[in-house]
Order: structure tokens, then C-alpha cells, then sequence
């Protein structure tokens, strides 16, 4: 059969090219090696970039903390400063001292929130009242403060020591006898209970002769307790916490997130590559 087509092509029989078996299209083995090697390439960039990205959020937490860290050091150190303000004006004013420089500092830490007491202090600043002082003034009149009133009459004075024979109280109450309220008042003065010492003397029918000692005692508590309600401010001085600051979301140059990358190809899998078409062969010449 095959002769016979030959002989007829070579007599001119058959006039058209003997027809050709068409090659099967097959892939190109370096062309599915290429591919694969992208494919390898791409998973280890995003794997690399996912890596970058953790540790970059790891950096920023830990750059948060110490900035956390580093405002609270600030707001302890503002309440020590306050703290040690507060204690220097004490010691000025329990000594009689000007203030100085430490008025200035008192305004500005406290100023704004203790506006009455800093003014307090400032007054008694100027015009100084200490425990020993008190104290040297309370002996001076003590004498003087078991006796009545300067224009006391002679009815008076007679009635007040009439009822200084009897007097009246209860077991667990304290003497109400002008000597006895003195002593106390000097027991206080010892123990810085000057408020108690008051109370005391202002009990006793010669009170008028501590007129101006009891103006100097009530300066002296009230600046005491200006002293007490700034340090009590010092003390209560809060410290600012920072907000903490998110980490940045990096992403990858084409604008998608590497975990997303890395997820959308799973590990292992390749694409397919392109088929490699191959191109037919040339036919050979007809034969006119």
C-alpha cells in the first residue's frame, strides 16, 4: 500500500504533499523548572517579610513600654520635687525663716490647687509665730490668767471665789479649776497641741490677759494646717499614663498584607505552569 502511493506521487498521480503526523504539544521540562522556582521564591519572600513584620511589632511594643516607663519616672519625679517643697517650707516657717526662693517654687507646684494655703503661709511668712515663741509667752501671762478681768468688781471677785470652793464634776471629767486648765494648756504646748491649749485658756476668767497670745496661737494653727494640706497635695500628686500606641500594619509593596499573601498560596502547592505549544514541523517540498 505504501509502494503504491509512492509510485503514484512520483508519477504525478497525486499532486498534493504526503500528509504529516501533526507533533502532540507537550510542556517544556526548563519551563516547568522556572516555574516552580518562582513559585519557591515567592512563598520564602513572604515567609521573610511575615518574619519583618512581627518583629517590627514586637520593637514597637516594647518602644511603648519604655515610654510608658519613662512618664511614670517623670510623674514620681514631679511628686518628689513637690513632696520636698512642701517639707522646706515647713522647716522655714516651723524655724521663723523668709521663705526665699521657696516661694516662688510653692506657687508654682501649688498655686492652682491650694490657692488659700499658699497665701496662708506667705502671711505667716512675713510675720513669723514659732512653738517658742508661744511657749516663752504663755509663761508670761500664766500667772496672771487665774485672776478675773481688769474691771472685775469687788461682788465679782467675791462670787468667782465663792464658786471656785465648790465645784461639781464627774470622775472621768477633767478639773475645771483655773490651775488645773493651766497646767494642761502647758502639757499641750510641750506636746504641740496648741488647738487643745486654746481651748483651754479660753476657759479661764483672766483669758483677756492672753488676748494677743491667743491671736498668735490661732495664726499658728492655721498655718499649720496650710503646711498640712499641701504636702497632703504633694503626696496625692497623679501620674499620667500614656495611651498605648497600636503597632503599625506593614504591608507588602503591591499593597496586601504578607500573611494574606503567605495564606492565599498554600505551602507545597505550585501553579501550573503554561503548556509549552510546539510549532508544527516544516512540510516538505510538493512536486509540481
Amino acid at each position: 500500500m505504501g509502494g503504491a502511493a509512492w509510485y503514484g506521487w512520483q508519477a504525478g498521480w497525486l499532486h498534493g504533499p504526503l500528509p504529516l503526523s501533526e507533533a502532540s504539544p507537550s510542556a517544556s521540562p526548563s519551563a516547568t523548572t522556572a516555574a516552580l522556582a518562582a513559585q519557591g521564591n515567592l512563598i520564602a519572600t513572604n515567609a521573610a517579610l511575615a518574619d519583618a513584620t512581627a518583629r517590627l511589632a514586637s520593637l514597637q511594643q516594647r518602644l511603648a513600654e519604655l515610654n510608658q516607663q519613662a512618664i511614670a519616672a517623670s510623674g514620681q519625679a514631679s511628686r518628689a520635687e513637690a513632696l520636698l517643697v512642701a517639707f522646706a517650707v515647713r522647716r522655714a516657717i516651723e524655724r521663723g525663716q523668709p521663705l526665699g526662693y521657696l516661694e516662688t517654687s510653692m506657687r508654682i507646684r501649688f498655686g492652682e490647687s491650694q490657692p488659700k494655703a499658699v497665701d496662708q503661709i506667705v502671711a505667716a511668712a512675713q510675720k513669723p509665730v514659732t512653738l517658742a515663741q508661744l511657749s516663752e509667752e504663755f509663761t508670761t501671762i500664766a500667772p496672771r490668767l487665774t485672776g478675773g478681768p481688769a474691771n472685775e468688781s469687788t461682788w465679782d471677785w467675791m462670787m468667782r471665789q465663792v464658786g471656785g470652793l465648790f465645784v461639781v464634776h464627774h470622775d472621768d471629767m477633767p478639773s475645771p479649776a483655773p490651775e488645773s486648765r493651766i497646767a494642761r494648756a502647758r502639757t499641750a504646748l510641750a506636746g504641740q497641741r496648741v488647738d487643745l491649749a486654746i481651748a483651754e485658756i479660753e476657759h479661764l476668767p483672766g483669758k483677756d490677759v492672753a488676748a494677743e497670745w491667743l491671736g498668735h496661737a490661732h495664726e499658728w494653727v492655721a498655718t499649720q494646717r496650710a503646711l498640712d494640706q499641701i504636702e497632703s497635695t504633694a503626696l496625692s500628686t497623679p501620674t499620667v499614663a500614656p495611651l498605648a500606641t497600636p503597632p503599625a500594619d506593614v504591608t507588602s509593596p503591591d499593597g496586601t498584607s504578607p500573611d494574606a499573601t503567605a495564606s492565599d498560596a498554600p505551602e507545597g502547592s505550585a501553579s501550573p505552569a503554561p503548556a509549552a505549544s510546539a510549532s508544527p514541523a516544516p512540510k516538505g517540498p510538493t512536486k509540481p
